[in-house]
């Protein structure tokens, strides 16, 4: 039996207690944890005082808890899939994005009509409430198992200059951008990433385990005058994918001297 001699609640001695065997190495990730009788036996405590333990760990995010099948150790190695952040031309000029073909759509795309919020207002340089054309994907990528949620909204201000994104909001986005180039936009991009705790709806729809923050991208296709025509979002777990980019040095503006 492991002596437990800390200060503080119990539940959070033993916690303490396993959280050290799981860093070194002792609870192996992926691997299952002791019963809660085993865990009370080693530790000389009652069955509250573990599950209490348990707990406090799940909320860590070190311990996943499997219905039917006990707690395991959280896998803590690199994730699975890396998604590249680039957009490369074909020899005709087209877009081509270089993850294109390893997602899948798990479902039918949703396209509906919305309005901006506080977040895709500011990123739109819109107001609120202005009128949007969206589109949902939820893709998942064959060799992993990777879930993404995908999504794109379009102002209905772009899609009056451009009719065809009116009758096709839900094309894919290296297809929006070929559209939206001939129509006569040279276009730039912007992109942001951060990481925030899923809703209840995004946990379940990406199918993660608990205490598992998701990777939020916001891409922003901008015309010639910086002018946002189009946002692309982008969620998923951040147990589960990385995003690798490509940097290239922007030319320095030319200095003028004075004759």
């Amino acid at each position: 039996m492991s002596e437990i001699q800390r200060p503080g609640a119990l539940y959070q001695q033993v916690a303490a207690a396993i959280r050290e065997a799981i860093l070194s190495g002792e609870f192996a990730p992926d691997s299952l944890l002791p019963s809660e009788a085993q865990l009370m036996a080693r530790y000389g405590v009652s069955r509250p005082t573990v599950r209490n333990a348990i707990a406090a760990l799940r909320a860590e995010g070190l311990i996943d808890v499997r219905h039917g099948k006990g707690s395991f150790v959280r896998a803590s190695g690199q994730p699975v899939l890396t998604i590249e952040r680039r957009i490369s031309r074909t020899a005709e000029g087209k877009f081509a994005m270089p993850n294109g073909d390893i997602w899948q759509e798990a479902e039918q795309p949703s396209t509906y009509r919305t309005r901006t919020t506080k977040d895709t207002g500011r990123l739109l340089q819109l107001g609120e409430e202005e009128a949007l054309f969206g589109c949902d994907r939820l893709l998942i990528d064959p060799s992993t198992g990777t879930r993404a949620m995908h999504r794109t909204l379009i102002p209905f201000e772009v899609a009056e200059t451009v009719p065809l994104l009116g009758k096709e909001p839900c094309k894919p986005p290296a297809a929006i951008y070929w559209v939206l180039t001939q129509a006569g936009h040279t276009l730039t991009w912007t992109e942001t990433v951060r990481a925030r705790m899923p809703l209840p709806d995004e946990r379940t729809t990406l199918q993660l385990p608990d205490a598992t923050p998701i990777l939020h991208v916001a891409r922003i296709a901008h015309d010639a005058d910086d002018r946002p025509l189009f946002l692309e979002q982008l969620r998923f777990g951040a147990d589960r994918a990385e995003l690798a980019y490509r940097i290239t040095a922007d030319k320095q503006p030319a200095r003028h001297t004075r004759a």
